[in-house]
């Protein structure tokens, strides 16, 4: 969390020119300002007694998730006096102030962000000048406020404008952006534009405000795939809180939600401006196991609505536990008590056992955080040396609670040490503080430095839906251990890129700076585990392509990809900072972001906002106070790890066995020196049968062209080939327009769009092939093949590729998997057919003559887009003679079928 500054200016005209420089906020040890809800309720935008707003405009411009608003408001002293006029912006807690300005009848103000130190002396040499005011004050859980004020004499022209930066963060499948609204009046020009820019899509985009049903349908919004405009611009009338009120109903929050279109799980990477930022928000995959101990304060203070809100709260998270989930219920005051001292599975009878535990509490007694914490921890150590756990699965302790300890261990950095010393790797501790009495900044070191992260609940009517809410953006892991990686030589300065877990909804963002290289492409790699397997997923950007989109887009965020790598690195130091083990480190840290904030203009716990007349006589400062709890990525050490190509990203070599359109196969006969052709001629929607050993098979379906060919025809194709592995249940169906991987339990998609490797061997190259090996003796390699969209006939397929070197047992069946033995072929008596280009022949072989056909072939493992030929032997008939069987005994009811031949 941080806090903004309030700046009072006192203008007297002709009587001259009187400042006071006042700091009622948290500087080094002291105590932030807090607003009461009667605060909260009298907050307005544009304050004074007899004034004039003339306008009032807001704008933000986001562009790749990084927002960059602007607030803008004319003011003039209507009344005979000299007065106050107050300008107040409420703004996300995470936003950065990078400037503002103010003309005060002609005299122009402007802010320029310096280091702390800087600042104030430069201030200093101002203060015989006069006086000038400052404050800090923060009044809700997401918002804080920036406050103004000027004295101005009589007929006054006052304008203000303030601008501020934040990264949009993903939680729950959509980024919010939220802007409070509260002028306090009836304003002439009031309006609200926020223009987005995606370069790869906006999936959707919705507002909502809490100004009731009389603003409904003034919300107008113009979209495109990638841009959209939204305006709130109501007039005089349509600002009434009612027909014949003189308040506006202009007063609270205006949101605007939405999310981008996603076409792969191997994330997005934007270059522009010499920097890069790669997203990564993978969907379609299977939720991890959970493995939870809920720590739940229940102490005198806790007594009330505070504890029917956590109980009310409970009872829902608790039914959202599944049978592969595992937990169990820590409750503290002065004792600590376990509802069973071994985590157990989530069943409906378990969980309806401890819902009616968590109900017959009873708050009373002290505080003992460090006794209950250990206990947690001895818990999920129990069940990991029991192995009671899936090795896979996400271990995790989530407290609540509302105040200091007061029993046993009450040094807090006592039990910050407790705990990290027993905590092993793969736990994370979540803290949730319930009102202002608990001291925050405990919970969140607490829980950044064991991999987790905290909240503030705020302690009123709506605290079960804030605990709830927060539990949903943790209760579905879906990665864990994930690092995503990029080449050395590339690029520098890179944010943190390794990440202990990535939960459903979410998004991991690395960004850094790119080198001076002649590389025109920047790729990434990432790896994880998910549910029952290892990933590495691959994407590939052109260097300067977006740059020229960028430069056709008139509200696009001048810089984003820059700003947005400064607005992460500073966070992560500010982090860091919090947690420094020694003075040395924290004073390094401490020059960093120094250095980083005065070059990219960002107001910080340790740079003020220095505000200037033009000849720099007179001198405001605008403090953000310290408060160093403020990281956007909980992650206590930096680790940055640079890409090496892996042996598995080249593609494999022995030579296969082909399989493409109408479908025909091409067998290779190593000893014979001859490739022998067929084809099948069935129908659209059959399943063949193409590998059929015991424990595996492989299978493809066919799909038919859009139409006829000229001879009447409608060819075949192959739209899904399906390996099935029955030992483990494990299915790889690839189809035209993505690759799913199900095991018993579970189911991961992938579109073609990705690059990926899967630690069951399975490896994805972007739009081009899947490889499936099992057991390392049997590979299967799956081409895709992309037709155009408007084609009258033609539909895209898939090709298959068999080694010759598979390992078979002496089973093995199908239509591919029969020639693992090869069979004596002899070919004689070759002469000139009927058409002179096609040399025809006897063939004898499995004791059959048959009449066959010299011709080519197309091979597509080289040249995907032409493909190379094959001179081959074609056999007639569907195969008939050299298959073992008629061809309709290949035929299987369903993609992991096994051949089952009479």
């Amino acid at each position: 969390m941080k806090t903004l500054p309030l700046l009072a200016l006192l203008l007297l005209g002709q009587w001259g020119h009187c400042f006071e420089f006042i700091i009622d906020g948290e500087w080094e040890g002291e105590t932030r300002a807090i607003l009461t809800s009667e605060e909260e309720e009298d907050f307005e935008a544009i304050r004074g007694d007899d004034i004039t707003v003339k306008s009032y405009k807001v704008e933000s411009r986001i562009t790749s998730r990084f927002a960059h608003t602007t607030v803008r408001s004319s003011v003039v002293n209507s009344g005979s006096k000299a007065q106050s006029i107050g300008f107040n912006v409420q703004i996300p807690k995470r936003a950065f102030i990078t400037n503002f300005t103010m003309n005060v009848n002609g005299i122009t103000f402007t802010g320029s962000v310096k280091e702390k130190t800087v600042a104030r002396n430069l201030y200093a040499q101002a203060k015989a000048r006069g006086k000038a005011a400052g404050i800090v004050r923060t009044n809700s859980q997401d918002m804080e406020t920036f406050k103004t004020e000027v004295h101005v004499p009589p007929g006054s022209n006052i304008q203000f404008e303030l601008h501020y930066q934040e990264m949009m963060q993903r939680k729950l499948g959509v980024y919010e952006h939220s802007l409070h609204l509260q002028p306090g009046r009836l304003v002439p020009q009031f309006q609200v534009d926020v223009y987005i820019y995606e370069p790869n899509g906006i999936s959707f985009v919705q507002t909502t405000n809490a100004f009731g049903e009389r603003f409904i349908g003034l919300t107008k919004m113009n979209t495109t795939k990638e841009k959209a405009h939204i305006v709130f611009k109501p007039n005089v009338e349509q600002q009434r809180k009612c027909e014949n009120c003189t308040d506006s109903g202009v007063d609270g929050l205006f949101r605007v939600t939405y999310d981008v279109s996603r076409d792969h799980n191997a994330g997005e990477l934007q270059v522009s401006d010499g920097h890069f930022v790669q997203f990564f928000a993978p969907s379609s995959l299977t939720p991890l196991p959970k493995n939870i101990v809920f720590v739940i304060d229940v102490s005198g203070s806790m007594w009330g609505v505070k504890m029917k809100q956590t109980v009310e709260a409970m009872q829902a998270i608790l039914d959202d536990l599944t049978m592969d989930d595992y937990f169990s219920i820590v409750d503290f005051n002065h004792n600590v008590r376990c509802w069973s001292e071994d985590l157990v599975p989530g069943s409906s009878i378990q969980v309806e056992e401890a819902k009616s535990y968590i109900r017959g509490i009873k708050p009373n007694g002290g505080t003992n955080i460090n006794e209950a914490l250990m206990k947690a921890v001895q818990m999920l150590l129990k069940a990991s040396n029991q192995r009671l756990i899936d090795p896979r699965s996400v271990s995790m302790i989530i407290l609540v609670s509302d105040g200091d300890p007061t029993v046993g261990e009450i040094k807090l950095s006592k039990i910050q040490k407790n705990v990290k010393r027993v905590m092993k790797e793969e736990f994370s501790l979540f803290s949730l503080g319930i009102g202002f009495d608990v001291d925050y900044d405990f919970l969140e070191r607490i829980a950044m430095e064991n991999r987790g992260m905290a909240q503030r609940i705020l302690a009123n009517h709506a605290a079960s839906e804030q605990l709830r809410s927060f539990y949903r953006q943790v209760s579905s892991p879906l990665l864990r251990q994930i690092t995503i990686q990029f080449p050395e030589e590339a690029v520098s300065d890179v944010t943190h890129n390794r990440f202990d877990k990535f939960f459903s909804g979410s998004e991991l963002v690395v960004a850094g700076k790119l080198r001076l290289t002649e590389e025109t492409t920047l790729t990434s790699f990432t790896t994880a585990s998910a549910a029952s397997m290892d990933l590495t997923l691959e994407t590939e950007t052109e260097i300067g392509e977006l740059d020229a989109k960028l430069a056709g887009q008139q509200h696009s965020v001048t810089g984003f990809a820059r700003q947005m790598w400064a607005y992460i690195t500073v966070n992560q130091l500010i982090s860091e900072r919090s947690l420094a083990p020694t003075a040395a480190k924290k004073r390094k840290i401490t020059q960093r972001i120094l250095t980083l904030a005065v070059e990219h203009q960002f107001v910080t716990p340790l740079t003020a906002l220095l505000v200037e007349s033009e000849d720099g006589g007179e001198r405001l400062l605008a403090d953000s106070p310290k408060d160093p709890k403020q990281g956007c990525c909980s992650v206590p050490t930096p680790v940055i790890l640079n890409y090496s190509p892996p042996p598995w990203v080249q593609p494999p070599t022995p030579r296969p066995l082909p399989i493409e359109n109408d479908p025909h196969f091409i067998v290779h006969l190593p000893r014979a020196q001859m490739d022998v052709c067929f084809n099948i001629d069935s129908e659209p929607g059959h399943i063949l049968n193409l590998v059929s050993d015991p424990g595996v098979v492989v299978n493809g379906q066919l799909v038919g062209a859009k139409g006829p060919r000229a001879d009447g025809k409608t060819s075949t194709y192959f739209g899904a080939i399906s390996m099935y592995y029955q030992p483990e249940g494990l299915e790889v169906t690839a189809s035209t327009e993505r690759i799913t991987v199900r095991d018993s339990h579970r189911g991961h998609s992938f579109t073609w769009a990705a690059t990926a490797n899967i630690t069951v061997k399975i490896s994805i190259v972007k739009e081009s092939h899947v490889t499936v090996s099992v057991n390392d003796n049997i590979r299967v390699m799956v081409l895709l093949h992309r037709v155009w969209k408007k084609h009258p006939i033609n539909v895209d397929y898939l090709g298959i590729y068999v080694p010759t070197d598979n390992q078979y047992s002496p089973l093995v069946d199908g239509l591919i998997g029969q020639f693992s033995v090869e069979p004596e072929v002899r070919v004689y008596n070759p002469h000139p057919g009927a058409d002179p280009l096609k040399e025809e022949a006897t063939m004898e072989v499995k004791g059959h003559q048959l009449s066959v056909t010299r011709g080519w072939q197309k091979d597509y493992r080289q040249d995907r887009k032409q493909g190379s030929d094959v001179y081959c032997w074609f056999v007639h008939n569907s195969g008939k003679g050299f298959i073992d069987h008629h061809y309709t005994s290949y035929i299987v009811p369903h993609s992991h079928s096994f051949l089952q031949l009479a």
